[in-house]
Parts: structure tokens; sequence; C-alpha cells
């Protein structure tokens, strides 16, 4: 059994985007989106940020403080799994994470988002809590058949509804 990252959350976290599972070189480095090919930390800067290249240039901590202090927070559907690779289809028997203890973790959510298909098959667990729930396209480099530009644009569209954007 793999065990999963702890939850990137704050009081003041408004968008929580949920994952499914980290792949092995985000559990390999014990950061978020590890995968030097995966999109996430490109298109959060690209939305969020004044000068998203520091950003990005930021040490894993820096930036994930940076990034709670936007209002966002990271955790994943699945608290642990036996995989092989990093493939979500290859997720077998996943334990899920407390997603209910979300109301008491994160006073000021707003919404939460699914990063992937996997990971929105859960959406009714996060729905449960009452708040918008939003689909967004795998920021994985699995996920080729989406460009970057068509990923930003999901993603700044549920940014916006969130209230993150003007």
């Amino acid at each position: 059994m793999i065990q999963g990252l702890a939850p990137l959350l704050s009081a003041d976290t408004r968008l929580l985007v949920l994952g499914s599972f980290p792949g092995v070189a985000s559990l390999r480095a014990q950061q978020y989106y590890g995968h030097p090919q995966n999109q996430f930390w490109k298109i959060v800067t690209t939305l969020l940020a004044t000068e998203a290249a520091k950003v990005l240039a930021l040490p894993y901590a820096e930036r994930a403080q940076w990034l709670l202090d936007q209002g966002v927070g990271l955790w994943d559907v699945y608290a642990a799994c036996e995989r092989e690779g990093s493939l979500d289809a290859n997720i077998q028997n996943a334990q899920p994470n407390d997603l209910q203890s979300l109301s008491t973790l994160c006073p000021a959510l707003l919404a939460i988002a699914h990063n992937g298909g996997e990971s929105f098959k859960h959406a009714k667990r996060s729905q449960a809590l009452g708040l918008p729930v939003y689909r967004l396209p795998s920021t994985s480099p699995a996920n080729a058949a989406w460009s970057f530009e068509r990923k930003l644009t999901a993603w700044r569209e549920v940014f916006l509804a969130a209230g993150l954007l003007r």
C-alpha cells in the first residue's frame, strides 16, 4: 500500500483542487504535482501570479505557501492505494481521504475543483459538502489530448467562478 501526501490546506482555503493520487515523481519528491512535465504549477502561476516565473523558481515549500496565500489548497481523493507506475488506471484497493473533514479544516471553502477524471469520479462525495464542484482537465502529462492553452482556459473559468480572479 502506497501512502499519499498530507493535505495542503489552511483555514483561509477558498478553492480546493482535488487530484486523484500523486504519481511516482511527486511521491519521491514529496510534492504535489512534482513531475516536471505536469502543468499544474505553470497553470496556477499564469492565472494568479503577477510574476509567474519568479513563483515557479521558488523552492517547493515557498511555492506551496504562496498557493495557500492565494486561497488555493491541494489534496487527493485517495489517501492510499496500490498502483504500479503513475497512471490512474492502475489504481487498486484505494482508500479515500475524509473529504467530510473539509468543513472543519477549511471554514472559508467556497468551491472544490477535481483535477482530472479519476478525481471527478468522487464528485458525489465532494458535492455532499454543499459547495459548487467543478471538473477540470487533468494537468498530468498523460493528458496530452488537451493543449496547454485549452487547459488554461478551462482552469481560468473555474478560478473566475470561485472568485479567485477578477
